[in-house]
């Protein structure tokens, strides 16, 4: 990822996940620091800390307690100061409107949490190329 000092901010409940995603990206060479939040109210509130770090990227999953995905989407979206930070969501959710909703809220991707860690590894890498390679606003 771009800025190696940026940290990737991993909004995701489930800790096996959290670990899965951190050795992923440890394998693959990404030196971010990973800061893991375990619910949309608990991202927003780091996010909007001016003592936080600003993520480079942000990798969401939808299926959480207290706010969902689709829920602090809809809240980063409609903050002017956050907007532009990019979301992947990252998540067992095939649901046709699910993906539909976070494209309309703006999400830079939407991939299917894979069961099988190399699987889940190479999506890593695919994130990581891109987001290397793609220009964001400062």
């Amino acid at each position: 990822m771009k800025s190696s000092d940026k940290p990737i901010l991993l909004v995701e409940d489930d800790q096996v996940d959290v670990m899965t995603a951190k050795r992923a990206l440890k394998e693959i060479r990404v030196t971010n620091p990973v800061v893991n939040r375990e619910n949309g109210e608990d991202a927003l509130q780091y996010l909007r800390d001016p003592a936080s770090a600003r993520p480079c990227i942000i990798l969401l999953d939808l299926n959480m307690p207290i706010m969902n995905g689709i829920e602090f989407l809809q809240a980063v979206k409609h903050d002017a100061l956050l907007k532009r930070i990019p979301v992947v969501v990252l998540t067992t959710s095939a649901e046709q409107q699910d993906i539909t909703n976070s494209f309309d809220l703006g999400v830079a991707g939407y991939m299917a949490k894979p069961v099988d860690y190399r699987q889940f590894v190479e999506v890593m890498r695919t994130i990581n190329a891109y987001w290397t390679i793609s220009e964001v606003p400062q």
